[in-house]
């Protein structure tokens, strides 16, 4: 464990950028509250988006009246912040964006879509908590000092 500590610290110091990378991957950054690079904070919303819209499409197939509800507003709300993203990235600030969500985020939306007609709800509600969480740390995180105003 303090050989874990000891790399990681060293990680952290050596190489900010890669820090930051590796940071967000691991969510090392949002548990220090470090503010991520305008690459990964672009990447990671654009994956909360596409990840939000596909977990919605799923409940509106599959959900009862209040998720089918929920989730269209997701669908819509996340549809328009997708495009102001796109906007974004392809203009002043420049940043690539995925095309596809990362294997964490695949592996919940796997969840979701094998979770028994019984939890499904439950499933939902907890993936879509969980997400909005991540997200308002994210963009506070950013919000602090990240060098876009933009975004």
């Amino acid at each position: 464990m303090k050989r874990a500590a000891i790399i990681l610290s060293c990680l952290l110091l050596a190489t900010p950028a890669v820090a930051q990378s590796l940071g967000e991957k691991t969510g090392v950054n949002s548990a220090l509250g470090i503010s991520p690079s305008t690459q990964d904070f672009a990447t990671q919303v654009a994956i909360s988006d596409m990840f939000e819209i596909a977990t919605a499409k799923v409940a509106q197939s599959r959900g009862s009246d209040a998720d089918r509800k929920f989730a269209a507003q997701m669908i819509e709300e996340h549809t328009k912040t997708s495009a102001e993203l796109k906007r974004l990235a392809s203009g002043k600030i420049n940043v690539a964006l995925p095309a596809q969500l990362d294997s964490a985020h695949q592996s919940k939306l796997d969840a979701l879509n094998s979770a028994s007609a019984d939890d499904f709800s439950s499933t939902y509600a907890a993936q879509q908590v969980e997400a909005h969480e991540n997200a308002v740390s994210l963009f506070e995180r950013y919000a602090k000092s990240g060098d876009q105003a933009e975004l």
